[in-house]
């Protein structure tokens, strides 16, 4: 399976990175395919480190403006002309969407995919990989809208929330009807 992993490209504390590390290693394991941002930097660099080590394969999609970032040895690397771009080809090669600590780009890439499942425009399970309690103040939001009535569809098939690596896997394997 293809599992575009959505991240952090900063240095972050063992409490981020350890798990990180944990569903990296799971993947490359299990003989799957990390698509993410290219970066060789930071939590990007954790999780690209340990999917390789494990035996699984990189499929990195960089932008132009980070290129000098972009992770070196690759299988297949694709630099794209902007951040749109970016994020258009990080879910077409992707089967599933994870999403992990980060900042704003992060959120931005899980709206936007959380936005195409709303509207019936993909069917890819994403998973929302809560580290440390780190989306918490999100997962209350996302509730607060399905409450409110401001989601036509059901959370829960719009986005599963684990906890832990391995939960975030199998519930990705289950979903994919893998194992």
């Amino acid at each position: 399976m293809n599992i575009c992993v959505f991240l952090s490209a900063a240095d972050l504390d063992d409490r981020y990175t350890r798990p990180a590390r944990e569903f990296a290693e799971l993947m490359g394991k299990g003989g799957h395919t990390l698509v993410w941002g290219g970066s060789d930097v930071g939590l990007m660099k954790v999780v690209a480190d340990g999917v390789e080590e494990a035996g699984g394969r990189l499929l990195g999609v960089s932008v132009e403006f980070l290129s000098d970032r972009a992770r070196k040895g690759v299988e297949e690397m694709v630099v794209a002309r902007d951040l749109a771009e970016r994020k258009r080809l990080l879910l077409e090669k992707a089967d599933a969407v994870v999403i992990m600590v980060g900042g704003t780009g992060t959120l931005d890439e899980a709206t936007e995919i959380l936005e195409l499942k709303k509207h019936g425009h993909t069917d890819k399970p994403v998973v929302l990989l809560n580290t440390a309690g780190f989306y918490d103040g999100l997962k209350e939001q996302f509730r607060r809208m399905e409450d409110e009535g401001f989601l036509p569809r059901p959370l829960a098939e719009l986005v599963f929330f684990a906890e832990e690596p391995v939960g975030a896997l199998a519930y990705l394997e289950e979903a994919l009807g893998i194992k």
